[in-house]
């Protein structure tokens, strides 16, 4: 499996939070994708750290988790508290993102930056060799469902050239309206990481959509 693939639990069955996680500790799905919005940053309220606390407690796998909030900062270590591997942040919320990235790695946990699909990848060329992730948004963030956006291919390609001028292994996460049809292209195009939500718990078979998508 040679994709990274984070299914979103945004789509999942909070009521059911040990038998959402042990399903996925069956598949092949390396993350727990967790998207955390604060109603300010982005139209939409979903969870908070309590939540990411009751998923840690039934998995082994990596929680990676997605910061759509307008003021990360003072939250930063509460993350790490709660069992956060990866802790990604938006450039459109963080006015000192070298500060707020060194704070992230300084808690021990991984570092990413995502991008709304108005945000020119060529942003980070100061930063790239600091990060661990960046996360290109293929919808505009808020809200799962959303049509995928195809302008995607064309900024996945320019960030992994990017990558690849600067030396870096920054891994590359897409996220938002990913399926079975885009996830072979995305691939293509330099995506190393894969977030899918409907795709995965509207299928008939989630875990065999999740290795499709590992394989894509």
């Amino acid at each position: 499996m040679k994709n990274i693939v984070a299914p979103s639990l945004l789509s999942s069955d909070f009521s059911r939070i040990k038998e959402e996680s042990e399903r996925l500790n069956e598949s092949s799905a390396q993350w727990f994708h967790l998207d955390v919005m604060d109603g300010v940053f982005v139209p939409n309220i979903s969870f908070g750290l309590p939540i990411i606390e009751a998923f840690r407690r039934h998995t082994t796998k990596v929680l990676d988790v997605h910061a759509m909030i307008a003021n990360p900062d003072p939250y930063i270590n509460d993350f790490k508290s709660a069992g956060v591997d990866i802790l990604t942040v938006h450039y459109e919320a963080c006015p000192h993102l070298h500060r707020t990235i060194d704070a992230i790695k300084k808690a021990g946990m991984k570092a990413g930056v995502a991008l709304n699909p108005h945000t020119s990848v060529s942003l980070l060329s100061e930063i790239i060799q600091d990060l661990d992730m960046v996360l290109i948004m293929s919808v505009n963030p808020g809200f799962g469902g959303q049509k995928f956006i195809e302008h995607t291919y064309e900024k996945v390609r320019s960030l992994k050239a990017m990558i690849d001028m600067a030396g870096s292994r920054t891994i590359i996460e897409v996220d938002g309206g990913v399926n079975l049809e885009n996830a072979p292209k995305l691939v293509a195009a330099g995506v190393n990481a894969l977030v899918a939500g409907s795709t995965v718990y509207k299928s008939e078979d989630p875990l065999k959509t999740i290795e499709a998508l590992g394989n894509a």
